[in-house]
């Protein structure tokens, strides 16, 4: 971690922090931005998910990708963790297994830039019930 000499340099940390917060309470406007989940229960975050979550808000940022970054419960994918949901507006949702920080970087860049599908897919073991 950086240490803080200055007030200059507290002022730029403050707008880092301020930057990243906004990636993830961007809810207003959620059905028209990139959605990603990031699985935090207990095997998640064991596997390193804080990391994987504080890097794809960071890549998002550089990459200036409008997203609503969260974190959520138990996926039920633990031999997967950590596991990442991404949902693209119009899009059915991806969940991504075993994403440590380079790979969260690579989903990033490769999946939510450029559309291109990664390794780790987990398929889909469920069947939504659309209820009248």
């Amino acid at each position: 971690m950086e240490k803080i000499k200055s007030l200059a340099d507290l002022k730029k940390k403050r707008e880092q922090l301020q930057s990243m917060v906004g990636l993830r309470e961007n809810g207003d406007n959620a059905e028209n931005l990139v959605q990603i989940k990031v699985a935090m229960a207990t095997c998640g975050i064991a596997s390193g998910a804080k990391q994987t979550m504080e890097a794809i808000i960071e890549e998002c940022k550089n990459q200036n990708v409008q997203a609503v970054v969260t974190q959520t419960g138990c996926m039920g994918y633990c031999y997967a963790e950590p596991t990442v949901e991404v949902k693209k507006p119009g899009n059915d949702p991806i969940v991504f297994g075993h994403v440590d920080v380079q790979k969260a970087k690579e989903l990033v860049n490769k999946y939510i830039l450029n559309n291109e599908i990664l390794e780790g897919v987990i398929p889909v073991n469920y069947e939504k019930i659309e209820t009248k």
